[in-house]
């Protein structure tokens, strides 16, 4: 039996490198067409954008996985929704918080499901993380997001611009794992950024949040040379738990080490074609409400002029 019919929209890194080997290697899903102004995938149909593709597709495509920059995301993602397609969004799902919650209220009114994707959450040591922290006291948590911006968005003027996220655009990840493990009680207090000259968007950034009483505090860099960093420490009641390379490992203060495969855009998909067959959408605001909260009281310093 043939997979759920898709498009997939946005031809770029990030599809290359990680939505086209999950579609392929899937057993749930059928790459159908393509829309990018530029890119393409061999064998399969192409359009320059979304609304040539839908009109060309007629009923024959069922969702829609779009892999866009963020700006503009929104107009992509209710041409999609009006013509009554699934929707599957990279991160960060939209520019603002509002487009998001309408576009919820939209695929909801619609009867299609709508999947905000945070692909960091399903990294193999993160789960495990969850369970190990269930119903213990947090005492605080800090979070080192380090890599270079040359190296994961080589030329990609975008993510400096306005709506481009900078630095957070890597960070929310981070964000994404926090909000998961702690709880919905993860709160900003103060934030400072560097936004080079000319630019809109950060490529550092602290942040100063908590958990109660708990403090979490959270440093992001993108111009980090070498070994990159992705940690997330938690230190608990019973001991600490730390997890890095994005959450790929776990290790526990007895030296418990949990590692395994990068799986996390096949897990994607699976939950994608789960919600599919439900009838429901999966759409959590909160790492974006952070990075929006941090835009809105950020003591902003201006840094040196930055190029590629």
């Amino acid at each position: 039996m043939s997979g759920i019919r898709l498009g997939l929209v946005g031809i770029g890194k990030i599809a290359r490198d990680q939505h086209v080997p999950a579609l392929v290697a899937s057993g749930r899903f059928e790459l159908a067409a393509t829309a990018s102004r530029e890119g393409s995938v061999d064998g399969v149909p192409r359009f320059t954008d979304i609304a040539k593709m839908i009109a060309a597709a007629g009923g024959e495509l069922e969702a829609v996985s779009i892999c866009t920059p963020p700006d503009g995301r929104f107009d992509q993602a209710v041409a999609a929704i009006d013509a009554g397609l699934h929707v599957m969004l990279e991160k960060p799902p939209c520019t603002t918080v509002s487009e998001i919650a309408s576009l919820s209220r939209r695929a909801r009114d619609r009867g299609v499901s709508l999947f905000a994707t945070w692909h960091s959450r399903e990294a193999a040591g993160v789960e495990p993380a969850r369970n190990w922290l269930a119903g213990k006291e947090i005492r605080g948590a800090r979070i080192v997001w380090k890599e270079d911006i040359r190296r994961w968005h080589p030329g990609q003027s975008w993510i400096l611009g306005r709506g481009g996220f900078g630095v957070f655009d890597p960070a929310i990840n981070a964000l994404s794992i926090a909000t998961l493990l702690l709880s919905d009680e993860l709160a900003l207090r103060s934030a400072w950024m560097e936004v080079p000259f000319g630019c809109a968007a950060p490529l550092r950034a602290r942040l100063q949040m908590c958990l109660g009483s708990a403090p979490v505090n959270a440093e992001f860099d993108f111009l980090k040379e070498g070994a990159q960093i992705w940690d997330l420490v938690v230190e608990t009641s019973e001991g600490t738990l730390t997890l890095s390379e994005g959450g790929r490992i776990l290790e526990l203060y007895d030296g418990t080490k949990i590692a395994g495969a990068d799986r996390e855009y096949s897990r994607l998909y699976d939950r994608f074609a789960e919600l599919i067959a439900s009838g429901c959408s999966d759409v959590d605001i909160r790492p974006l409400q952070l990075v929006a909260d941090a835009f809105l009281v950020a003591n902003v310093e201006s840094g040196a002029r930055f190029a590629f």
